[in-house]
């Protein structure tokens, strides 16, 4: 354990004792950049921070209201946006926790303050002489700021106005209910998901039925059965995805249908948990939402503030790969299922538990290459200091500094300053890398505090992922889709770390959905440039590089059947885009849930048993958990610019200073604070991006 971590437990103890203290989340931090100090908060604080926060803001927000003063952007919007503050810094930190180290005590909180927010947000967007003023100076100052003073009084008188703020009072009355009845069965959602997902495990009572499981993954199944309850000697736990990474390692068939099942049935009723009356619920309520503010579905709602516009153009995106796709997936399945029966027969049918075995025993007879073979070298610290941070500072000239002596949250997070090229310290970066009961599956990037000229803030960010910690004394090591899960996520990091503007509504990863994803998607590019995988694919035991000749290998394999991958993202974007099309008088029922997203799938040509949904709609958190509705298409979206972007620096010189400023300058420190768009053709000088380089850099 850390001295960081020590001294967080040292001091909850001291602090239990102590009734009379002062609230921690509800004073300024003095630690370095106002990190919040986890060394004091106590699970206790979260439900009175925000009682009193959010009282702060109701009174601030009344006060802009009532202001008898004419209508400002200063006394009325610059307000506003300053009137969240100490309620940002509460709930900034509580849902951190609750995504990463979710306890039951925060669970009951997050019950309690799941309305309260609820209640706050219709309180303020359904205020009338608020409005009134932000109207106000809409019209008369709109023209006259510039910058991001415009942008921000933009922003946020049409938030109003998405919002419900013109609806008749009605339909305003009906608005609110609709949101609040939302957020509560969003938190469902996540209960149960994160309930079921657990519950999930397949318990294995013999060694021998884990073979073909290298001895690490087998010390780990036996870690992961002792931390949940130890009812066999051995358990296989349950990744967010429908595929499971261990499937392509199990010789024992029938295990390998265990594993698949329990994924795929994880919240589907087969078992005790069954999502298919919330998800059916939200689905109407979206729909509702979409109808009251005149639109035909919640995508056409949705979209509108998307680089996207309509669905219209969601579904040319989606139709041209599905065209070019489905010959290559078909001929893909062909092949991995020829390869099969040569060793199982003529009448061996594959199932789409098999697929990913003997895929993976195909690759290494015609590439020689297994993940075994070079997880030796992706061990998770040289992947982060010598990979990732590597990476950065080449490119961006940044450097990295642990520190030991900032409390941290878990024992597992690690802390580091984050140093710009002139010795200025510029963020605070925290990464959590090693899954647990109390995470949500999954990886994720976020903000423990914005960056923001104008409240003197420098950003704090997080990384989290869901690799499997190695037991004590041996080395994490990781797979290539883990590797590369660390340098996306880092992306994302970077765009809150550079960024550089005046007002947190506006900064870092402030952006549309279908651009968000593009610097997390590009980051990934540095993963495999020759001079940075050199440097951080080390033996975890004798330091040296991976000989060239396996390395060569290993990075072919990296397009070796990339059918599926780009089938499964298809499928799920499919599914919710079909969701979200509906209007409120055609979702079906909970009981025919699944047979929509079936016909759904049937309908653009992707319903296949060996290439399923990355996510079925039952446990598809990006969608009713997050705020990816009718946005899971971001993906494939912001990889063609990702793909537009990476050819450009491979142009101009991969890890170039000099294209990295320009990166940052165009795009990564600007946050929301311009055309999107024009970012895009700013640094790439492409008027539009060009999506013909997708496949190619997935080897399709």
């Amino acid at each position: 354990m850390t001295i960081a971590a020590t001294s967080v437990l040292m001091a909850q103890l001291t602090a239990c004792q102590d009734s009379k203290r002062d609230n921690p989340l509800l004073q300024e931090s003095t630690l370095p950049f106002g990190a919040p100090d986890f060394s004091k908060i106590l699970s206790s604080d979260y439900l009175p921070a925000f009682e009193e926060a959010i009282k702060q803001q109701q009174e601030a927000v009344r006060q802009i209201a009532e202001n008898p003063d004419s209508a400002t952007f200063e006394n009325t919007v610059l307000a506003l946006e300053e009137s969240s503050k100490a309620l940002d810094r509460v709930s900034k930190v509580f849902y951190a926790l609750v995504e990463a180290d979710k306890t039951p005590e925060l669970s009951e909180t997050e019950k309690k303050v799941t309305p309260m927010m609820t209640d706050l947000e219709n309180s303020i967007m359904f205020n009338k002489k608020l409005f009134e003023r932000i109207r106000q100076v809409y019209e008369k100052q709109y023209t006259s700021l510039e910058g991001e003073d415009q942008k921000l009084l933009e922003e946020i008188y049409k938030e109003f106005v998405r919002k419900g703020a013109l609806l008749a009072d009605d339909k305003m009355a009906r608005m609110k209910e609709i949101n609040l009845r939302i957020s509560d069965l969003q938190q469902q959602w996540g209960d149960m998901l994160q309930e079921a997902t657990n519950d999930a495990v397949v318990w294995v009572q013999k060694k021998e039925e884990l073979a073909g499981l290298s001895e690490a993954d087998i010390a780990q199944c036996q870690k992961d059965a002792e931390s949940r309850g130890g009812k066999a000697p051995y358990a296989i736990v349950i990744v967010n995805t429908t595929q499971q990474p261990l499937l392509a390692s199990l010789d024992n068939r029938e295990l390998r249908r265990k594993v698949y099942e329990a994924s795929i049935h994880r919240t589907d009723g087969t078992g005790k948990y069954n999502t298919f009356a919330i998800v059916t619920e939200i689905a109407k309520l979206r729909a509702e939402q979409a109808e009251l503010m005149g639109y035909p579905c919640y995508a056409a709602y949705s979209l509108e503030n998307t680089m996207a516009k309509t669905p219209d153009n969601v579904y040319t995106f989606l139709k041209s790969l599905i065209s070019q796709y489905r010959p290559k997936a078909d001929a893909e399945t062909k092949a991995i299922e020829e390869f099969a029966r040569k060793t199982e027969g003529s009448a061996f049918q594959l199932q789409p538990y098999d697929r990913f075995y003997y895929s993976a025993k195909m690759k290494k007879e015609l590439l020689n290459v297994s993940d075994d073979e070079v997880k030796p070298y992706f061990n998770v610290d040289s992947v982060l200091i010598n990979g990732v941070f590597y990476a950065a500072g080449r490119v961006y000239g940044l450097t990295f500094k642990e520190r030991t002596d900032i409390p941290v949250y878990h024992p597992d997070v690690r802390t580091f300053e984050v140093i710009d090229k002139d010795g200025e310290s510029l963020a605070l970066f925290y990464c959590d890398y090693f899954r647990r009961p109390t995470k949500r599956g999954g990886a994720w990037m976020d903000n423990l505090i914005d960056q923001s000229r104008q409240r003197q803030q420098k950003a704090v960010i997080y990384n989290v992922c869901n690799s499997a910690k190695a037991p004590d004394g041996q080395p994490s090591l990781l797979t290539w889709d883990e590797v590369t899960t660390m340098f996306h996520e880092f992306g994302h990091a970077l765009h809150g770390i550079l960024s550089d503007c005046q007002y947190t509504r506006l900064s870092g990863t402030s952006v549309a959905r279908d651009f968000v994803e593009m610097p997390s998607q590009f980051n990934e590019s540095f993963a495999s440039i020759p001079e940075v995988f050199d440097h951080y694919a080390l033996h975890y035991q004798t330091g040296k590089p991976m000989p060239t000749e396996l390395k060569e290998r290993m990075l072919k394999s990296i397009t070796f059947q990339t059918a599926y991958s780009l089938g499964e993202n298809l499928a799920a974007t499919c599914a919710d885009m079909a969701w979200h099309m509906l209007a409120a008088k055609d979702v079906p029922t909970a009981d025919k849930a699944k047979d929509f997203e079936t016909e759904a799938l049937r309908q653009v040509g992707l319903l296949d048993a060996q290439i399923p949904p990355r996510y079925h709609t039952s446990y598809f958190n990006h969608v009713w958990g997050s705020g990816y509705a009718a946005g899971y298409y971001s993906y494939l979206w912001t990889e063609v610019l990702a793909v537009n972007i990476a050819d450009v620096f491979a142009k101009r010189g991969a890890l170039k200073p000099e294209t990295g400023q320009d990166m940052r300058d165009k795009i990564l420190s600007r946050g929301n604070t311009g055309d999107l768009m024009q970012m895009f053709t700013d640094f790439t000088g492409m008027a539009q991006p060009d999506a013909s380089g997708l496949l190619k850099a997935r080897g399709l």
